[in-house]
């Protein structure tokens, strides 16, 4: 009986779709160590999302590989723990697996918007999940979580994250007021960026999400230079425009050295009666990744309710989990995710997603 080729299994596999990614489980990375012989295949399923989902996922990929003529025994070891980066226990954020960076090369795509929804689909899933909102001269997760309490320190005098909604929230709004504006000269940006970041008591995170100011100037230096980022994400819309200056944000983790986890299209379409209307144009994000090689993340409708829960300090994700756009953040967290574990792997010289072939 002839032994089943690697394409054969994997093939097989990316007909088992992840229903809240909507991805195939080998397209976000899910399956690793692949190992064929001639009595069994055995691979290792690194899923996201409830323990229910996660079970499910496997029996799905199970069955799928059975179905294949003259398949072995098939063996899965199911994994849902969060892979961490190298070094992740010690130095700058220690006790943070996964530090990972919102950009975007220009203001007005969402960023912040993207980056609170998809620390929320993160947390649902069931990570340990902080926010950092650092776009100092615009913050505006006080907003949107709806948070106004006093900061308090730790008897070593570091800040204590405030919390909403199962998250930690650390933002410089908290300690300017909302409403007033940040008036400060570049060196003292820096100054209050490398604070937040090595001054504040983070507890025990799986995912740390930053929220960057828009642009390439000093502060996402700095910020780049001083966090031990995991990667990357850039958030764009469809048009043009955004675009172009979604290349500019690549281009500088890239001469940084940082991991691009990947590119997630805001703003996509606005729905209106079975109808999408492509008010920014269409299929710009999924191009752009495209053309530079990367990961396309997902996309988000455009949605007036997506704004209205930010406005009122409840973001989409958790007010209305089953609306079409939290699917979409749901979907781009466990890609976004999926991209972590694999750059992790990778830099601890690991063989994620190595396949072995014995007879």
């Amino acid at each position: 009986m002839a032994v089943l080729k690697p394409m054969d299994v994997l093939d097989a596999l990316k007909e088992v779709r992840d229903p809240a990614a909507d991805r195939d489980i080998v397209g976000l990375g899910y399956v690793r160590d692949l190992e064929i012989r001639a009595d069994r295949v055995r691979f290792v399923l690194h899923a996201s999302g409830s323990e229910a989902e996660r079970t499910a996922l496997a029996d799905a990929a199970r069955a799928a590989v059975t179905a294949l003529p003259g398949a072995p025994s098939v063996e899965i070891t199911l994994e849902g723990e969060v892979a961490a980066r190298p070094g992740a226990d010690t130095g700058v954020l220690g006790g943070v697996k996964n530090v990972v960076a919102i950009a975007s090369g220009k203001g007005g795509v969402g960023k912040s918007t993207v980056s609170a929804n998809v620390a929320l689909a993160l947390a649902r899933d069931g990570a340990r999940v902080g926010l950092l909102d650092a776009d100092m001269y615009g913050p505006s997760m006080p907003t949107m979580f709806a948070v106004d309490a006093p900061l308090r320190a730790t008897p070593d005098n570091r800040i204590i994250p405030l919390q909403a909604h199962g998250i930690h929230l650390m933002s410089i709004g908290f300690m300017a007021g909302e409403g007033l504006p940040v008036i400060w000269r570049g060196p003292m940006v820096s100054n209050m960026i490398v604070q937040m970041i090595s001054q504040v008591a983070w507890p025990e995170l799986d995912y740390l999400v930053i929220d960057l100011p828009p642009g390439t100037g000093d502060t996402q230096l700095t910020l780049c230079q001083q966090a031990p980022l995991s990667g990357a994400a850039i958030v764009t819309t469809p048009q043009e425009i955004s675009l172009i200056d979604a290349h500019r944000g690549l281009e500088m983790f890239r001469k940084l050295n940082i991991p691009v986890l990947g590119v997630i299209e805001n703003m996509s379409g606005l729905h209106v009666g079975g109808e999408v209307i492509p008010v920014f144009g269409e299929g710009g994000g999924e191009r752009i990744a495209k053309e530079l090689e990367l990961p396309f993340l997902g996309k988000v409708p455009l949605d007036p309710a997506v704004c209205t829960a930010a406005d009122q300090g409840e973001p989409i994700v958790q007010r209305d989990p089953e609306s079409p756009a939290s699917k979409a953040f749901v979907a781009i967290a466990r890609s976004l995710a999926a991209q972590c574990a694999q750059v992790n792997a990778e830099a601890a010289g690991g063989d994620d997603g190595a396949m072995s072939l014995e007879w």
